[in-house]
């Protein structure tokens, strides 16, 4: 038996054209819920984290909104609350659909915290976009409530956050304990909630937003999971992308896999991050790392489909007196 974490893209959590409208939601979440009940149901432990992007992109038009009424709530506040809302629906969908296999298991949620560098440059200096367009006039309400937006031009202006680099994830000892004791846990949702150390030791929680993929990978290596499954809503990742040679990239290893990422053939805010969440679990003891879509994620598990990343073979040294030979073809 395997503990696998499986990272859910924000494309499993709402319709096909991208609406996030609860209904939409909780019927994606209940897509999203099958596979990894298959993945349960073949004797696997199993947990869950998640994307929160177009949750949080909702709550930030309602502050937008509600800011002449009640002060917006910072991004430590939006992710605590959409991993309580998230949470609360993957509990019920993987219930469901493990009640639909003849399986009972204890499913829960644990509200997650990451730990960020308080003097990462982004906090003095945020380039991460986040939210819609808007006016100047409306921008202004918001900047005077301490955020930080950026004239884009034609286009209006955007808020800009800081995107720090995730260090630690605080409650994977508390997750770590619930999977031991055969629970479906799910974690760390949206990269977990951005906290940072004051000099006395005390957390407090901050206005930025954490690589959930990357955030992943850390959570992943501190409960022990053997295989990180990162689900998205493409097969596997794809050399040359938006090119006619586009082609699925395989098995790979890690070094190999950080030189097509050197040569630009990934994405910086899409395909990327999952590239390089999938190597740093891998370089720190991960059986494998695969990207897959949501469909493949069981033959995934199991290293038949995807982008399956293995670590590097250790370079053999042979033995006095013998002549390494290397085998060609």
């Amino acid at each position: 038996m395997s503990r696998l974490l499986v990272a859910l893209g924000g494309n499993a959590m709402t319709a096909p054209d991208g609406s996030a409208a609860p209904a939409d939601q909780i019927a994606a979440v209940n897509r999203a819920a099958a596979p990894i009940a298959e993945l349960i149901a073949t004797g696997h432990e199993v947990l869950v984290t998640h994307g929160n992007g177009p949750q949080v992109g909702n709550l930030l038009v309602k502050n937008e909104l509600a800011a002449a009424v009640v002060p917006p709530v910072g991004l430590d506040w939006c992710g605590a609350q959409t991993q309580g809302t998230i949470g609360f629906i993957l509990i019920n969908a993987v219930e469901r659909a493990l009640a639909a296999r003849g399986l009972v298991r204890p499913v829960a949620a644990v509200v997650t915290r990451t730990v960020v560098d308080a003097a990462d440059p982004g906090f003095t200096h945020p380039t991460k976009p986040i939210g819609r367009y808007l006016p100047a006039a409306e921008a202004k309400a918001m900047i005077d409530h301490g955020q930080v937006w950026e004239d884009r031009g034609e286009r209006g202006w955007r808020r800009v956050v800081a995107s720090p680099e995730p260090l630690e994830v605080l409650d994977a000892p508390v997750v770590g304990l619930l999977a031991a004791a055969g629970v479906v846990v799910v974690a760390g949702g949206g990269g977990g909630i951005p906290v940072v150390r004051d000099p006395d030791g005390g957390l407090r929680g901050v206005e930025a937003v954490i690589d959930k993929d990357l955030a992943a990978a850390i959570l992943a290596r501190s409960v022990g999971a053997d295989v990180l499954v990162i689900a998205t809503d493409v097969p596997a990742a794809m050399l040359d992308w938006g090119t006619p040679a586009a082609r699925p990239l395989g098995v790979v290893g890690v070094a190999e896999l950080r030189r097509y990422a050197a040569a630009g053939h990934f994405g910086s805010g899409a395909m990327g991050p999952k590239v390089e969440a999938a190597c740093r679990f891998v370089e720190h003891g991960g059986r494998r790392a695969v990207i897959t879509d949501l469909d493949r994620i069981s033959a995934a598990s199991r290293g038949e489909a995807g982008t399956v990343v293995l670590p590097d073979e250790p370079p053999q040294t042979p033995e006095p007196g013998q002549t390494a030979v290397r085998e060609e073809g």
